[in-house]
Parts: structure tokens; C-alpha cells; sequence
């Protein structure tokens, strides 16, 4: 299709209406290259997947994609041997995650039957093994110390050397403090350094790296730590080579399947560009029309997309009808009338919805050509008349029966006799031809031609006679009466003035009479039309509050479930809660073992009722949990014994699992690792898990828990129950995570272990450990 169409008819600032919607950059790049169609199987296959995607959101209503971006250029420098770097891995990592969540989605999906989108969430592949080694870069783009076993090694010797470095530095602080302008360590050509006064600077051995401004400091790298410093150098050089290696190493991982990441990125894109069609045809009142065979056009309350508060109308373009001509005055909405045929057409066949009532139906045209608008050719002397002309012969040499023609104030811009005729040849030339034309124009002659031929029909726009403003509304069948005299009699026209004129044009006058006689019919159909459409809406509206109504119902019994569990687990909580206090009076006066107490708490808690009512789940979710509690290929794993990201890759026969942990394969049981950042896309808010994990330290063995996220009530009874097991397994030292944000959890841990007889001391962890995000405990 000519796009001079499209620029005629602001084509693009309607695109832009979709942008709000759109979540990813390949959607956008979609959004930009669409174009009108003539292929009625792909038209119709872009409302099928809008209808679709209405059919998700009635189950699923917080459905979504997840932005990624665009991944052409980082695909284009693999294919060419290229090496991505970080910022560059984290686009493809985000898009191998979208995928495996949008996969997991679909796996789930239940109660929705898919017609056209189906084909779009099964051509989604996953790579778990992928996934796994691109964990070893963090969503903050820093590489993992588990990236490579090499790195991890190098990583600890700097981090060895700048221990020692500071220790040294410390100790000389110290004892050379009389020395020194300041008792601190600066830093000085990325080097650790002194600030020795100048008349002390041949006490201490050392390296010059700077003298200030006075002349009165010298900044020294002291002898003892040169070589340190040295090491420390040379190891941040095998850092970043070894960095580079494990980039080149993830590139070349990448690199086989560049052609299936692509088509990924363009299938969760394409996803995004239908959900952003449903939202907006949701919010603007859109509808998805029908196509016709033989070129029928039937828009029922359609709108112009780029008005603020547009009039609604109606617009009938039946099979035998070939042309419109729309009378009247100026300034009445004729123009916007072609237009908005235009932007309707262009839209339905761009496979976006149109702002119409459902019901509506449009054509396929190889060509829509317009000539619109008052333009002049400066540059080639041309006149307004001219140029509209040039244009029209133009138009009349490339359409044919599979074209849609509008023209605006045909004949204008010339003698009104002359133009009026040759207007009337060119509607007739395109006529006879079979082309669809709609054409304003305020010539009078034309409305005759419009009664007295065939295929042709008048129109017009509505004109208020009391207030003296047009009301916009469009009038099929009724042609446009010029209402001058009434206006100029109400503004104050002399009636003698009036009465001569009126007599000077009896014929005309006996004309409109005729015109406002089917205006008043007119008037009257349109309001039984109106009816008939309100008893339509009544019944949709009922319609859509029945399968609400129905919807709402086959959810009730969870939610009343749902709140069972919660009063059943605040009882639970109240009555365990209880129990402590009293465990706790008697542990207090008495002088029992930990492990006596233990054990006494735990029989209490076999008193209380279970919180897990899962049974009593209606089958249809019982199945959906049982399956999202199993581990599946894809999924992400925390590895118990290291503390470390990875990806499930694959299940052995024997019921382990095969994970990719950075560069590294293991092979793990399920008791040796806990599922993280799992969920059912459908729900998109998400859990987060405790991950209890034990390590190995010099004080003996080492547990952690992670309370973030947790409510009050249940992150104390989660460290009460933790402490308990800690000293049950003779845990010496434990870590509590709590994080920092409003402070809550982080004091009541605080109170907890500060009260607690066998917590021997406590502090927050080391700054590059976590601080005061992290309490560490010691137990006796």
C-alpha cells in the first residue's frame, strides 16, 4: 500500500497510541515496521491472537511478558566470532529467563483454549544449561566467584594481600602515628600510602608517590607492603584476563544457538505487541471487526482514533453502493468523516483493533488513495486547484475495483460551475469502474446526481439550528441543505432582506424543505436505532456479569479456604506462641538441658492442628500445586552445600539431577538443593524462599537464615525454631539474614538473641559480608 496514504491519514501517530502498552524493545521495532496487509489470512490470523489474548486476561488478569531487550545487534557480533560483553550477556540472559517463565506459563495454563497464540508459546524454547552458566553473571553485570574455579582462587589471593596490606598500614598508623599528618591510610596512584610529614619522611622506608601541595606531607608506600602491593597488581592482572576468558568462554556457549535466541526474542516481543492490542482495544473501547467478502464496509459507532471526545457514528458501505457524497457547508466534520473511513481501514488491515462497536465489518483494499487537504506547489506555480487536480489524475491512474477512494472538496478551487461538472464526471468515471469513492463537496448540483443515479448516495452532517453549531453527527441517505438564510434571519438580517433572497431561490428553497423533511426521518430512525442498540448493550452488559458472577463463584470456595487457613494459622501461632512463654518461664527457673527443651517444644507443637489444608484444595489447583512443588527442568536452584546460583539442565534415571553452576556441571539429589525465583506465571507476585545453607568454617559447622520478606510473627517463630535446631546440631556460629529496609525484623532478632541463655554474642557481619543487613551469632 502507497504511503503517502499513510501520512495523509497521521497513520503513525496512531502506532503511537500502542507504545504505552508495550514492554519490550522488539515489540516497539514491530510496532514501527507495521504496515496495512491484503493477505486476509494473515489479518485474520492477528485477531485471532487478540482474541486470544482476551480469553488469557479473563483467567489471568495480571498477565505479563517481562521487558527484554533488543538482541540484534549482540546476535549480529556472535555470528561474526565476536565476544559479548557483560552489559550485552545480560540481554541474553534476560531473555532465556523471560522465555523459560513464559514457557512455564503456558505449561500451567489451564481453562483458556488457544487458537492462534498456541503456536507462539510452543515454538518458545528453553535452555536450562544456558541459563545455568549465565548465572555466573549477576543481574548487577558483576561476574560470581563461581564463574570459574580460577577466578575464584585469584579473587582470594587480592583479597588475602589487601587484608595483610591493611593489617601492616593499621599497625604502622599506630605506631608511627607522631609521624604521620593524619592517622589514616590514603590512597595515591591506586596504591595504599602514608601521609608521613615531610620532616619524617627518611624515617620510613618506602616508595614516594606523592607530596601535597604545602610540601609539608609525603605520601609513602612503606617498604613491607611494595611487594604485597606488587602481587596484589599482578593478581588484578589475572583477574581481568581471567574475566576475559570466562566472556569468551559464555560467547562461544552462546554462540550455536544464536538463530533459536533470536526467534525467541521475536516470539516474547510478538507476545508483548498482541497484549499491548488487547490493552488498548480494553481501555479505548475497541472492538476486533469482521472481514468482508465483496467489499461491504459496516462501522457501527466508529470514531476517529486521534480526537479528543470524537462523535460516534455510523457508517454503512454496502456491496452495491459505489459511492458517497457528503453535502453541506464547511466546518461541519465532512473531512473527518474520510478519515475516519481511512484510519479504520488502515487499522483493521495493520491487525490492530478499530475503534468501533463490535459487529462491524470491513473490507480488504490493495489500495487506499486520498486527496485531502488544502495544498498548494509553490515551487511548481501551481494553484489550489491545480494541485488537487495533478493529484486526481494520479489517483485515477493507478485505481481500480480493489481500491478505496477519498476525495475531499472534489472540484474546489475553480469556477463553481465548471468544478461542479467536472466533480460529477470524475464520481461517474469512478462509478463505472466499480471503485469505492467517498467524496465531499459543497457543491448543491452534486446532491441531485446523488438522488437521480444509480449506486450513489447522499450524505451530510448534522447543523443545530438553535445553538448555530454543527453537532458532528453523520446523516447517511440525507443530503446536506445549506441553512444561510435561517442563520443570517437569527443573527439579524433585515426580514425584508431575507424574504427577497428566499424568493430568488424558490426552487432551492423547495429543496431544503424536502431535505429537512428526511432529516426529521432521519432524526427519528437514528433514535429507534438507538434503542435498539441500548437493549443490545443491556444485553451484553448482563451477558458479561453472568460469567462473572459465574467466574467469581468458581473462585469463592478458595478464597473462604484460603481465609480458614489464616485464622486456623494465627490460632497455631497464638497457641505455639503460648507454649514458649511458658517453656520459657520453666527454663528459666530451672536449670534443663537445650536439647530437654527442644525436645519438650517439639512435642508441643505435634499438639497443634496441621496449617496444610492443601487436601481440602479444589482438585482442579490441587493438581497445578502438586506439579509447581516439583522440580523441572529450567528451574533455578540454590546448591545447599556452596551457597551458589544455578540451572536445572536435566533429570538422571536414577531421580538425580544434572544442574549447571557457572562453568560447572554437578550432579545433585533434590535434598541437596532448593529451588529459588520459582513461580506459576500466572501469579506474578512472587515468594521468596528460606534457604537454609551449612558451610564449613573454621569455628565448626555454619548455618544461615534468611528472614527477608518475612511478616514479624513468622520470621521470630522461623529463628526460634532455627536457633532451636542450631543447637540441637551443636551449631558454634550462625548467620541471621534480615536485611536492612524499615528496621522491624532486624530489632526483633536483635531482642531475640540478646534474651536468649545460650546465644554466647552477636554482632553484624563484615561490610563485604553483608553489615548490618547481617547478624552472625555465636552459640554455647
Amino acid at each position: 500500500m502507497n504511503t503517502k496514504i499513510l501520512e495523509a491519514l497521521e497513520f503513525a501517530k496512531v502506532k503511537n497510541q500502542f507504545e504505552p502498552y508495550l514492554q519490550t524493545e522488539v515489540a516497539q521495532e514491530e510496532l514501527r515496521a507495521l504496515l496495512p496487509e491484503t493477505n486476509r489470512e494473515k489479518i485474520e490470523r492477528s485477531f485471532a491472537e487478540i482474541a486470544d489474548m482476551q480469553a488469557i486476561f479473563v483467567e489471568y488478569h495480571d498477565f505479563s511478558i517481562g521487558a527484554i531487550r533488543s538482541l540484534a545487534e549482540p546476535l549480529r557480533r556472535l555470528e561474526l566470532e565476536a565476544d559479548l560483553n557483560v552489559d550485552e550477556l545480560l540481554a541474553v540472559k534476560r531473555v532465556l529467563e523471560v522465555s523459560a517463565e513464559v514457557g512455564r506459563f503456558y505449561e500451567h495454563l489451564e481453562n483458556v483454549e488457544l487458537s492462534a497464540l498456541n503456536r507462539l508459546f510452543e515454538n518458545l524454547e528453553a535452555f536450562p544449561k544456558l541459563q545455568g552458566s549465565l548465572q555466573s553473571i549477576n543481574d548487577g553485570g558483576f561476574i560470581e566467584d563461581f564463574a570459574s574455579p580460577s577466578l575464584s582462587k585469584i579473587r582470594c589471593r587480592i583479597h588475602q594481600g589487601e587484608s595483610q596490606v591493611r593489617q601492616i598500614l593499621q599497625d604502622l598508623v599506630k605506631s608511627k602515628s607522631d609521624m604521620l599528618a593524619e592517622n589514616l591510610i590514603a590512597s595515591r596512584n591506586g596504591r595504599s600510602v602514608l601521609p608521613v610529614r615531610n620532616t619524617y619522611r627518611n624515617k620510613i622506608a618506602g616508595v614516594v608517590h606523592d607530596i601535597s601541595a604545602s610540601g609539608t606531607t609525603v605520601y609513602i608506600e612503606p617498604r613491607a607492603v611494595v611487594q604485597l602491593n606488587e602481587d596484589i597488581t599482578q593478581a588484578r592482572a589475572d583477574e581481568r584476563h581471567e574475566l576475559h576468558r570466562i566472556l569468551r568462554k559464555l560467547s562461544d556457549l552462546l554462540r550455536p544457538h544464536t538463530q533459536t535466541i533470536r526467534n525467541n526474542a521475536w516470539l516474547i516481543g510478538h507476545l508483548d505487541f498482541v497484549r499491548a492490542k488487547y490493552l488498548f482495544m480494553q481501555e479505548h473501547q475497541a472492538s476486533l471487526p469482521s472481514l468482508s467478502e465483496d467489499k461491504t464496509v459496516n462501522l457501527l459507532n466508529v470514531r476517529h482514533p486521534l480526537l479528543v471526545n470524537p462523535v460516534a457514528n455510523d457508517l454503512h458501505f454496502s456491496k452495491n453502493l459505489s459511492v458517497i457524497v457528503i453535502t453541506g457547508p464547511n466546518t461541519g466534520g465532512k473531512t473527518i468523516m474520510l478519515k475516519t473511513l481511512g484510519l479504520s481501514q488502515i487499522m483493521a488491515q495493520s491487525g490492530l483493533p478499530i475503534l468501533a462497536d463490535s459487529g462491524s465489518k470491513v473490507a480488504i483494499f490493495k489500495e487506499i488513495f486520498a486527496d485531502i487537504g488544502d495544498e498548494q506547489s509553490i515551487e511548481q506555480s501551481l494553484s489550489t486547484f491545480s494541485s488537487h487536480m495533478g493529484h486526481i489524475v494520479d489517483i485515477l491512474d493507478r485505481a481500480d475495483d480493489q481500491s478505496l477512494v477519498l476525495l475531499d472538496e472534489l472540484g474546489a478551487g475553480t469556477d463553481p460551475q465548471e468544478g461542479a461538472s467536472l466533480a460529477m464526471a470524475i464520481l461517474e468515471h469512478l462509478r463505472l469502474s466499480d471503485i469505492k469513492t467517498m467524496a465531499t463537496t459543497h457543491y448543491p448540483e452534486l446532491k441531485a446526481y446523488g438522488i437521480e443515479t444509480a449506486h450513489v448516495q447522499n450524505a451530510s452532517m448534522a447543523f443545530d439550528i438553535d445553538s448555530l453549531r454543527p453537532t458532528y453527527h453523520f446523516m447517511q441517505g440525507v443530503p446536506g441543505r445549506s441553512n444561510a438564510f435561517e442563520i443570517a434571519r437569527r443573527l439579524g438580517l433585515a426580514k425584508v432582506i431575507v424574504d427577497d433572497a428566499e424568493q430568488m431561490t424558490n426552487r432551492e428553497s423547495d429543496t431544503n424543505a424536502i431535505i429537512e423533511q428526511l432529516e426529521t426521518q432521519t432524526a427519528e430512525s437514528r433514535q429507534r436505532l438507538d434503542h435498539i442498540r441500548d437493549v443490545e448493550q443491556e444485553n451484553l452488559k448482563f451477558n458479561r456479569a453472568v460469567k462473572k458472577l459465574y467466574n467469581e463463584f468458581s473462585h469463592a470456595y478458595d478464597k473462604k479456604l484460603e481465609q480458614a487457613q489464616d485464622e486456623i494459622r494465627q490460632l497455631v501461632a497464638r497457641a505455639t506462641n503460648e507454649s514458649n512463654q511458658i517453656l520459657k518461664n520453666l527454663n528459666d527457673r530451672s536449670q534443663l538441658k537445650p536439647h530437654e527443651v527442644i525436645e519438650a517444644k517439639g512435642k508441643l507443637k505435634k499438639l497443634a492442628p496441621s496449617e496444610d489444608l492443601s487436601k481440602n484444595k479444589v482438585l482442579r489447583k490441587a493438581k497445578k500445586q502438586r506439579a509447581a512443588r516439583a522440580p523441572k527442568v529450567g528451574d533455578d536452584i540454590i546448591v545447599i552445600a556452596y551457597g551458589q546460583r544455578g540451572t536445572l539442565i536435566n533429570q538422571l534415571k536414577d531421580g538425580r539431577w544434572e544442574a549447571q553452576v557457572g562453568l560447572i556441571k554437578m550432579i545433585l539429589k533434590e535434598d541437596e538443593f532448593n529451588l529459588v525465583n520459582h513461580r506459576e506465571s500466572q501469579n506474578p507476585r512472587k515468594k521468596k524462599q528460606v534457604n537454609v545453607v551449612k558451610k564449613s568454617a573454621s569455628t565448626g559447622p555454619h548455618a544461615r537464615l534468611d528472614l527477608r520478606g518475612k511478616r514479624y510473627e513468622e520470621a521470630m517463630q522461623e529463628l526460634d525454631d532455627f536457633i532451636d535446631q542450631a543447637l540441637l546440631n551443636n551449631m558454634a556460629q550462625v548467620d541471621i539474614i534480615h536485611g536492612i529496609g524499615t528496621g522491624v525484623i532486624r530489632e526483633g532478632v536483635t531482642k531475640y538473641l540478646r534474651s536468649h541463655r545460650h546465644v554466647k554474642s552477636f554482632g553484624y557481619a563484615p561490610q563485604n559480608a553483608g553489615g548490618s543487613g547481617c547478624t552472625i551469632a555465636n552459640l554455647g
